[in-house]
């Protein structure tokens, strides 16, 4: 990992956890380390390294949303709470870069490549993923550190969580960026001086 990378966090507020604990199908369950493991290890990696650490999360212009800024669910969940002087977007769309100036902060910090973590894989993330890679970013999106769902077919009964993850990954691996494990990222980053 070079000075112009940044681990880009998506989404990782309240109301995931809360749709886990109420038992949404979530792709791989039982993973070892869970998703939220992973984010927070990257996280502190990251710092450790002196390498930027961003948010992104949603506010949710709609009043039934449980993703609102002024709502407990749209708070940071612990794995991926802000630290001082960390960025923070909020954007009431699917993609980070819609409706906020992160990527004229990432430009202005000399930011070119991003580590992409975060929820949900088949929206955000990937809305955020393919616009930072139509702007010019480099990315890499961490697949084991990622929340995705199971969603409803449109022709009826669900789709898997894990089968929605592999599809979304596919696609951004086929045509946006790399998709690779924490592992991978954590062993590249530089050792603090």
């Amino acid at each position: 990992m070079e000075l112009g990378t940044a681990l880009l966090i998506v989404d990782m507020q309240m109301e995931m956890a809360n749709a886990t604990a109420a038992g949404r199908p979530r792709a791989n369950p039982g993973a070892n380390p869970q998703p939220e493991d992973s984010i927070a290890e990257l996280a502190a990696g990251f710092r450790r390294a002196g390498l930027p650490v961003v948010h992104v999360m949603h506010d949710d212009p709609r009043r039934e949303s449980k993703f609102r800024r002024d709502l407990a669910s749209g708070q940071p969940m612990p794995c991926a709470q802000p630290l001082a002087g960390e960025k923070v977007f909020w954007k009431t769309g699917s993609s980070g870069f819609v409706g906020t100036d992160l990527a004229e902060y990432l430009r202005g910090q000399g930011i070119s490549d991003l580590v992409i973590v975060g929820g949900v894989a088949a929206f955000c993330v990937n809305s955020t993923a393919r616009s930072a890679a139509n702007l010019g970013f480099r990315i890499s999106v961490v697949e084991d550190a990622l929340i995705a769902f199971a969603l409803p077919d449109r022709h009826g009964g669900d789709l898997d969580a894990d089968v929605v993850l592999d599809v979304t990954l596919s696609a951004l691996a086929a045509g946006f960026g790399a998709v690779v494990p924490s592992r991978e990222v954590l062993e590249q980053l530089p050792v603090a001086a």
